[in-house]
């Protein structure tokens, strides 16, 4: 059996079963243990899977806003004050979807700026500022991310442009590979980072390496990586050696 089938099979058995231990991957497949070792380790190298003792479970994609904003608060918080000290008063920025680019909308308050965001909690957080010019994106509502999406959302990046784009991301491989979790975001983000001139990515240390099926970009599109570290060498050296700068809180 090709290796690529071995994959999917897997994958299938994983997603419809829950978690599932390498013996039994191995029974249902025909193949040995370490054929099946092998295999969780290059999908788990691709953000696909996660390996657990024994065996390995799929993750169900992202995790509601709500649950996602009470966790690392106190990273996610400095890396939001690094960025915005990175902004100067009269300058357009692009917030992208996301917990951390919502910390950094309330480090954002009292300024004079141009807000732009496809980011409903940032749009709620913002909107009784009247020092801030607020540009909400169309789109189709993703209720549990507090989320717009869609064609209409990349129809309207690609009539802006943005001194600075703040992107979030679910994971970045040991390659520099910025990656998502969810298909349906990617297109925007990719948008988003063709209507910034300066792109700064937003990764707190849980992100190296995260998690992720989907790539968004590569490391040579990025201008900065802000986290509070620290970033593993062959990551970090990937970033840098692509002309990313990385800042560490």
């Amino acid at each position: 059996m090709l290796a690529e089938r071995r994959h999917q099979l897997i994958l299938r058995a994983l997603r419809s079963g829950g978690p599932a231990a390498v013996t039994d991957l191995s029974e249902q497949l025909g193949v040995s243990p370490a054929t099946i070792r092998r295999d969780l380790v290059r999908l788990e190298e691709e953000g696909l899977l996660t390996r657990v003792h024994g065996g390995a479970v799929v993750e169900d994609g992202d995790q509601p806003f709500a649950e996602v904003a009470e966790v690392r608060v106190a990273e996610k918080d400095a890396i939001a004050a690094k960025a915005a000290s990175m902004v100067r008063d009269g300058q357009s920025v692009l917030l992208d979807i996301g917990t951390t680019a919502y910390r950094l909308a309330r480090q954002l308050h009292g300024r004079r700026l141009t807000v732009i965001t496809s980011n409903l909690v940032v749009y709620e957080e913002l909107a009784d500022d009247e020092g801030i010019e607020l540009v909400l994106l169309g789109g189709m509502v993703r209720r549990e991310y507090r989320s717009l999406v869609g064609f209409l959302t990349e129809d309207n990046l690609r009539q802006l442009h943005a001194d600075w784009l703040f992107l979030g991301t679910s994971g970045v491989r040991p390659g520099g590979q910025v990656m998502d979790t969810t298909v349906v975001e990617v297109p925007v983000k990719r948008a988003m980072i063709k209507a910034g001139d300066k792109v700064v990515l937003l990764a707190d240390s849980a992100k190296f390496p995260g998690t992720g099926m989907a790539r968004v970009c590569g490391p040579g599109e990025l201008d900065v990586v802000v986290t509070n570290g620290p970033v593993d060498h062959v990551t970090r050296s990937s970033l840098e050696e692509a002309g990313a700068e990385v800042v560490i809180t």
